[in-house]
C-alpha cells in the first residue's frame, strides 16, 4: 500500500498533483500507520519537458520503502493536467478558446500520449519496486473487471431548420471540391424533403446504440435562441419546442444521460449556467450533474469555477476542436486545479479523446472510415494506460445532412470499442464510479493479508483489492 507525506514543505499545488499521481496509478492508499511504501518529494521546483522526464524514469525513484518524486514532475503535471498553463494564457480564437497551439501537449509535441498516465504507471511501478516484503494492494481501475472505460456522447446542435445546415454543409464539400460527396448529399436531401431528417436520423443512432447494449450521454442547448445566437452558430433551437422534447423523450425512455450543452453565454455569465442547468432538469424530470461548452467555448479556470457553483459533478469541455487527442494529458477523470485560488476547483473533468468534427472539418478528412480508424488508436492508447476514452459523435451526421456514409461508421465505431473489452456507461456513471474509487482508503492490513476498509462506499458496480499478484483479496463496491 501507500501512504503520501502530510508536512508542510509540500506546496498545495504540488499535493493536488501528488494526490492525481496516486490515484492514477491505482495502488491502495493507506490512512493511519502501518509499514507500507511512503512517497517523498525531492528537489527543486523547475520546469521539465516530457521528453526529459521520460528520459529519466519520469523523475520518479524507487527505494527500500520509499518511492522519491522529483517537484519537476509535479509542476508538469499541474502545468498539463491541472491546465494551470492554459489558465496563464492571454490567447483566444475567435470562439474564445485558448488555441490548440498555445496548451503545453501541442507545444511540446505529445498531444496524442497521455503522458501523464503513463507517469502514474510508472509511480506504481516504483511502489511495486520499493516494497520489498511490504503489501502492495491495487484497485481495480474499472467496474466488474474491465481494465479500462470508454464512454460515448452526443452532442445535440441541430433540431429543426435542417435544410439550413444541410446548405451550410454543401459549401464546405465545395470549398474542398468534393464533388461527388457533395452529389450524394444533394439527391439525398431532395428525397427528404418534407420528412423529419434529424429526427429520423436519432432515432437510427438510438437503434444502432441498442444494438450494441451502450448507454450514451447527451449534451442538449438549454436556452432561448434568438437570430443573433442562430447567426453565431450557438442557440438554434428551443429545448421546450416538440421537436427537441421529442428527442429528450426517446433518448431518456432508452435509458441515456443528459447533460448540458451550455451557450456560448455561459463561459462568462456563470448565473446563466444555474438557470440553464435548472430549466433542462425541469424538461427531463432527471438531475442535470454534467455540462460541454458549445464549441468548447470555456475559459480554463473561471468557466468551471462557474460550473461547480452552478452545482454541476463533472464537465467534459477539455479536448481540442481541431485535432484529436490527450489535451490534459490524461485518459481518466480528474479533478480540476483553479490556479488562481490555488485550490482545486470542485468540479471533475472527464476529458473527451476524439471527437468527428475534428477530422471532418478542421483536418478536412472526409472518409467517415477515416475518423473511426482515428479513434481507435487512441482508444487503443487510453486502453494501454487502463484508462478512459470519451469520445463526440455529433447525432445530425446523416447523408441528407451532409455526411454519407457515417451512420454505418457508427455501427463500427461501436462494434470496434466493444472488442476491445471496456466498461462502456455514460460520463456521469464513470465519474461517479472514479470518484468514489479515489476516496478509497484502508486503514488497517490484516494478518491474513484481507483489506480492511477506512469507509463503505455506496456504488453498485463490483471491483476487487488485488495482491501483488494480481489475485483478487477483497470486493469492494458491491452489493
Amino acid at each position: 500500500m501507500l501512504a503520501l507525506p502530510d508536512d508542510a514543505s509540500i506546496s498545495p499545488d504540488e499535493r493536488f498533483a501528488l494526490e492525481m499521481l496516486a490515484d492514477l496509478s491505482c495502488v491502495l492508499r493507506l490512512e493511519g500507520f502501518g509499514d507500507v511504501v511512503r512517497v517523498a518529494v525531492v528537489g527543486p521546483s523547475r520546469s521539465a519537458t516530457a521528453a526529459e522526464l521520460r528520459s529519466r524514469d519520469w523523475g520518479i525513484t524507487a527505494r527500500d520503502g520509499i518511492v522519491e518524486v522529483e517537484r519537476a514532475l509535479l509542476q508538469f503535471v499541474i502545468s498539463v493536467s491541472g491546465a494551470a498553463t492554459e489558465q496563464q494564457s492571454t490567447e483566444a480564437d475567435r470562439f474564445q478558446r485558448v488555441p490548440a497551439s498555445a496548451t503545453p501537449p501541442v507545444q511540446g509535441g505529445f498531444e496524442r500520449e497521455p503522458v501523464i498516465s503513463i507517469a502514474a504507471r510508472a509511480l506504481a511501478d516504483a511502489i511495486r519496486a520499493a516494497a520489498g516484503r511490504r503489501p502492495v494492494r491495487t484497485i481495480d481501475p474499472w467496474p466488474n473487471g474491465r481494465r479500462w472505460a470508454a464512454a460515448l456522447s452526443h452532442d445535440l446542435d441541430v433540431v429543426a431548420w435542417w435544410p439550413v445546415f444541410t446548405a451550410l454543409r454543401l459549401a464546405e464539400l465545395a470549398t474542398r471540391r468534393e464533388l461527388a460527396r457533395a452529389a450524394t448529399v444533394v439527391v439525398n436531401a431532395v428525397l427528404s424533403i418534407g420528412r423529419p431528417v434529424v429526427w429520423n436520423s436519432i432515432v437510427d443512432l438510438l437503434a444502432t446504440e441498442a444494438s450494441h447494449e451502450v448507454r450514451s450521454t447527451w449534451f442538449v442547448l438549454c436556452g432561448t435562441p434568438s437570430l443573433a445566437t442562430a447567426r453565431a452558430g450557438d442557440l438554434t433551437y428551443r429545448p421546450e419546442s416538440g421537436a427537441a422534447r421529442r428527442i429528450l423523450d426517446a433518448v431518456k425512455r432508452a435509458g441515456h444521460e443528459i447533460g448540458l450543452h451550455g451557450s456560448f453565454a455561459t463561459s462568462g455569465d456563470h448565473a446563466a449556467f444555474a438557470a440553464q442547468r435548472a430549466r433542462l432538469a425541469s424538461l427531463t424530470g432527471t438531475p442535470v450533474t454534467g455540462v460541454r461548452q458549445h464549441y468548447l467555448r470555456m475559459r480554463a479556470g473561471s468557466t468551471p469555477r462557474g460550473m461547480a457553483l452552478a452545482g454541476f459533478d463533472y464537465d467534459s469541455t477539455y479536448g481540442y476542436a481541431d485535432r484529436n487527442g490527450f489535451r490534459l494529458g490524461v485518459a481518466d477523470v480528474v479533478p480540476l486545479w483553479d490556479a488562481e485560488r490555488g485550490a482545486p476547483s470542485g468540479i471533475d473533468e472527464a476529458p473527451f479523446t476524439w471527437m468527428d468534427r475534428a477530422l471532418s472539418k478542421y483536418q478536412r478528412v472526409e472518409d467517415p472510415n477515416a475518423w473511426i480508424a482515428d479513434a481507435f488508436v487512441l482508444a487503443d492508447a487510453c486502453r494501454a494506460v487502463d484508462g478512459m476514452w470519451v469520445g463526440i459523435w455529433h447525432p445530425n451526421l446523416a447523408t441528407p445532412l451532409g455526411f454519407p456514409g457515417a451512420e454505418s461508421a457508427y455501427g463500427h465505431l461501436l462494434s470496434g470499442l466493444r472488442s476491445r473489452d471496456p466498461y462502456i456507461a455514460p460520463i456521469g456513471e464513470l465519474v461517479a464510479w472514479r470518484r468514489a474509487r479515489r476516496a478509497l482508503r484502508a486503514s488497517a492490513l490484516t494478518a491474513s493479508g484481507d483489506v480492511v476498509l477506512a469507509r463503505r462506499l455506496d456504488v453498485v458496480q463490483r471491483a476487487e483489492i488485488r495482491d501483488e499478484r494480481g489475485r483478487g483479496v477483497h470486493t469492494i463496491l458491491g452489493d
